[in-house]
């Protein structure tokens, strides 16, 4: 069982790095993953994007200095920018990942749609949710039965259930949560919402 576990870390990463490549056609094209005409979208990217194109910008001025200083190295130097170039690909993919799936609410087929780029997905029927509120956290301490999905460093959003809901780890570890805090560019229009759709009245 341990073997054929760790023989399957290797398709893991692969699809992670297929679904960021997919992530920077969907950006391109402006459209969005996993979320049917209709159903009310709440994006969560307004405080990581500053971050995210900081990095990259780094990224592309370590390449620059490194093709410099590896200029007499043609075969290093080449093994370098390709890994220079990936890496920012790498990191404008994780950013358009989070762009394409914002949390997506259903109210008829009762779900929350709960993202966080491409290794985050987590649906928790309407039904479970006994509470869901706005909250600033800033901190994290790790917790059983605790999902914190921080963006920028921070959740907005605290939705906590009265049945546990099964979170699938990148690696395939699952175990289940009880409360789940992420953020929402729009944190009252979330819970708004989700407290609309657990009243049984239309979300507009």
């Amino acid at each position: 069982m341990r073997g054929r576990s760790l023989a399957t870390v290797p398709w893991l990463l692969v699809r992670h790095e297929l679904r960021l490549l997919a992530s920077l056609w969907l950006w391109a094209a402006r459209r969005t993953h996993g979320a049917a005409e209709g159903l009310p979208v709440f994006g969560h990217t307004r405080g990581q994007g500053p971050m995210m194109w900081g990095i990259a910008f780094v990224c592309v001025v370590e390449s620059v200095m490194m093709s410099l200083l590896l200029r007499d190295w043609p075969t290093v130097h080449h093994v370098v920018l390709v890994l220079d170039v990936y890496t920012v690909v790498f990191v404008v993919g994780l950013h358009a990942a989070s762009v394409v799936r914002p949390h997506v609410l259903d109210p008829v087929g009762g779900t929350l749609r709960v993202r966080r780029a491409v290794h985050v997905d987590v649906r928790i029927p309407l039904e479970r949710i006994a509470s869901v509120r706005r909250e600033l956290r800033a901190a994290h301490e790790p917790a059983d039965g605790e999902l914190n999905l921080a963006v920028g460093l921070q959740t907005s959003v605290t939705v906590e259930l009265a049945e546990p809901v099964v979170h699938v780890g990148f690696l395939g570890r699952r175990r289940e949560v009880r409360v789940v805090r992420c953020h929402a560019d729009d944190p009252a229009a979330l819970v708004r919402a989700v407290d609309q759709a657990r009243e049984g009245y239309a979300v507009p």
